[in-house]
């Protein structure tokens, strides 16, 4: 009598082995490259003609030089002005002074100006630029007085 063991070893010798399914190999990782530049197309090939057609050739035309073309004058280029350094200032103002600069500004606005409150300024001065130093004081005595610098936080 055949024990249990050899039964069961004689059982797995008669059954075909099931195929493992393979392991998944790792992608293999290519080196990156970068594409090539692409080459230049080639430039058609040109017949050269025999050199009996160029004889011929140069014969049939002739090379007619233009008449001599008086020289142009060079345009003489306008000098550009020099760009002018702009300034930041600040300073202080009173208040209704200040309130002035936003009411024109708004009436320039409705009239379809745009303007800014340093354009305004620049205004001013081109005006006072014009005034004669006596209508100057005048102005300036009926300023009222600032205290000299910054004021307090």
């Amino acid at each position: 009598m055949a024990t249990r063991v050899q039964a069961a070893a004689a059982s797995t010798e008669k059954k075909k082995p099931v195929a493992k399914a393979a392991a998944p190999k790792p992608p293999v990782k290519k080196p990156a490259v970068r594409p090539a530049a692409r080459p230049a197309p080639k430039a058609a090939a040109v017949a050269k003609p025999a050199p009996e057609a160029v004889k011929t050739e140069k014969k049939a035309e002739k090379v007619v030089k233009p008449a001599k073309v008086e020289k142009v004058e060079k345009v003489e280029k306008v000098a550009k002005p020099k760009k002018v350094k702009q300034v930041r200032d600040s300073f202080t103002m009173p208040e209704n002074e200040y309130a002035v600069l936003a009411q024109v500004k708004k009436s320039c606005l409705k009239a379809g100006v745009d303007i800014k409150k340093s354009d305004l300024l620049r205004i001013g001065v081109s005006l006072i630029k014009n005034l004669k130093i006596a209508e100057l004081k005048d102005i300036l005595s009926s300023l009222t007085p600032l205290k000299v610098g910054r004021p307090k936080k």
